[in-house]
């Protein structure tokens, strides 16, 4: 704890400074002042939980001091002392709930006793702000989740929820609602975080005369209503959008929609539901796009005309070794499908998994290198759900086409049994049964010659390579916060998870999760 002391005279403060052993209360160093301007100065900056204060002093009382002392710090405890037997001050350091009033000459016991009486003091108020900050943070976080669900089937707990804001701000501030939708790419994964982010919003909001609250409890969006007694303009909640996305840019690309503004918190749920269903087909959209109810009423229409013509055109570039069809097409069915209101992002899924499976079959036939995002049906889905966006899913799919097309100008052709062997450890992976024993069956070989051969040919043993194969998979598998490490040791074909940890650390340098902490950055 802190203490300050403010008395003019330099002989009292440095004499109190030495009469008690300060640390056995759990008071540091106490800090001075010599009068009571210079002490709320020093109370501002240094925040003490105890001011122990002279009643009559040069430029400012002890009691004015305490009194601006208190409308920022109210729980401060005070000690008065003076060398007058004045009632009217002993009635004001009454009113401002002092610890005690003491009388100079000062007895060090009873300064000890001044002293005990207020470390409590101040212990008990700060264990009661903590309780009520917590239960406060409790009510607003199950209010927050209320609002999401229709009003007829939640009303008693809302009314009872609203009644407590009605007693802690001492009127009803849910005049005005409107909800905003966050879907971050990697949502946090502490409470943390989300506390630091409702802060710095919350202090952002206060000047403006708007207040907030958030559930986290519809993962994987953050939802948070903004509420005021008055209706908050566009250019208004333009600028709260713009401070959410800035708060959650270190957790990646994010979407945001803004629901309808709407009067009273009976009707919160409406404005919850429009922002909500304006983030249904954010995956459509670029990252940071604004998404607001009327995006869903636009006229960008994709057709379905166009999209199997584009897809036709792309596998028929493939096919047929013509990287500028395939190009074209691609872009053609980019074009096609931003912003268009008539798809839903499962559907764009369905058909972009089409052409990574054609793309994944020419590969094979073309007897180019393996592509382990491309290697078989799980693959290729996981790569499809590791994209946040429309934009992280054709890029992807770009890059896919011209290193294949890079591969079919480049690459020579290694021995067929070689391709086998990859493709089936990229197909057999997660099978905890995998084994030198298997492949060679597989390949009609025997065991010494498939181990020899593959070495000479590659480089590498054969456990070795699927060992650094499945350390790929569970490094790729362990940027994606999504997975539990647990599950991803099974996944990539360990029933042992130490073992996996083990042999992870070995072969990557760290442990799997430090590997995810550093990949979560």
């Amino acid at each position: 704890m802190k203490l300050l002391i403010v008395d003019d005279e330099e002989l009292t403060r440095n004499g109190l400074a030495r009469a008690l052993n300060w640390s056995a209360f759990g008071i540091a160093e106490p800090v001075q002042a010599s009068d009571g301007t210079e002490g709320l100065t020093v109370a501002l900056q240094e925040k003490p939980d105890i001011v122990l204060c002279d009643v009559r002093m040069p430029k400012m009382s002890g009691i004015e001091m305490l009194k601006k002392i208190e409308a920022c710090q109210p729980d401060v405890a005070a000690i008065f002392m003076s060398g007058y037997s004045d009632k009217e001050y002993l009635k004001a350091a009454i009113q401002l709930k002092a610890v005690r009033y003491i009388e100079k000459p000062i007895e060090s016991r009873e300064l000890a006793a001044a002293v005990k009486n207020a470390v409590d003091q101040r212990r008990t108020a700060l264990r009661h702000r903590t309780a009520e900050a917590i239960h406060s943070n409790v009510a607003a976080t199950q209010l927050a989740f209320y609002l999401t669900v229709p009003y007829a089937d939640c009303r008693p707990s809302v009314e009872k929820l609203r009644s407590d804001f009605h007693q802690h701000y001492g009127t009803d501030k849910f005049k005005s609602v409107t909800s905003f939708v966050v879907r971050p790419e990697h949502p946090p994964v502490g409470t943390t975080d989300y506390v630091l982010i409702h802060q710095s919003i919350h202090a952002f909001l206060m000047p403006k005369h708007l207040h907030i609250i958030y559930t986290a409890q519809r993962a994987p969006n953050i939802v948070y209503h903004i509420y005021s007694v008055t209706t908050p303009d566009k250019a208004l909640l333009l600028t709260v959008a713009d401070r959410l996305k800035k708060c959650f840019a270190p957790f990646g690309d994010c979407y945001i929609a803004v629901g309808e503004t709407v009067k009273g918190i009976e009707n919160a749920y409406r404005s919850y539901h429009s922002a909500a269903a304006a983030l249904q087909n954010s995956f459509l959209f670029e990252p940071g796009t604004l998404l607001t109810p009327a995006l869903l009423h636009s006229d960008t229409h994709a057709g379905a005309c166009s999209l199997k013509q584009h897809t036709t055109e792309y596998q028929q570039g493939i096919k047929e070794r013509d990287c500028k069809k395939a190009e074209q097409a691609l872009a053609l069915l980019a074009q096609s499908c931003e912003h268009a209101n008539d798809l839903t992002p499962n559907q764009v899924r369905a058909l972009y998994y089409d052409l990574f499976s054609a793309l994944s079959a020419n590969r094979s036939s073309q007897k180019l290198p393996l592509d382990t995002d491309l290697a078989n049906h799980e693959n290729i889905i996981e790569a499809l759900n590791s994209c946040f966006s429309f934009k992280q899913l054709h890029s992807l799919l770009v890059k896919k086409t011209k290193a294949y097309f890079h591969d079919l100008d480049h690459y020579i052709p290694e021995n067929s049994t070689i391709f086998l062997i990859r493709e089936f450890v990229a197909n057999h992976y997660d099978d905890q049964g995998l084994s030198v024993n298997e492949i060679s069956k597989h390949v009609f070989l025997s065991v010494s010659y498939v181990c020899t051969f593959f070495k000479s040919e590659t480089g590498y043993t054969l456990n070795r390579y699927i060992t650094k194969y499945r350390m790929e998979k569970a490094k790729q598998m362990l940027a994606d916060p999504r997975y539990k490490i647990t599950d991803i040791s099974t996944a990539v074909g360990y029933s042992d998870g130490g073992y996996f940890g083990k042999s992870f650390r070995k072969h990557v340098g760290v442990s799997p999760s430090e590997y995810r902490e550093k990949a979560l950055r």
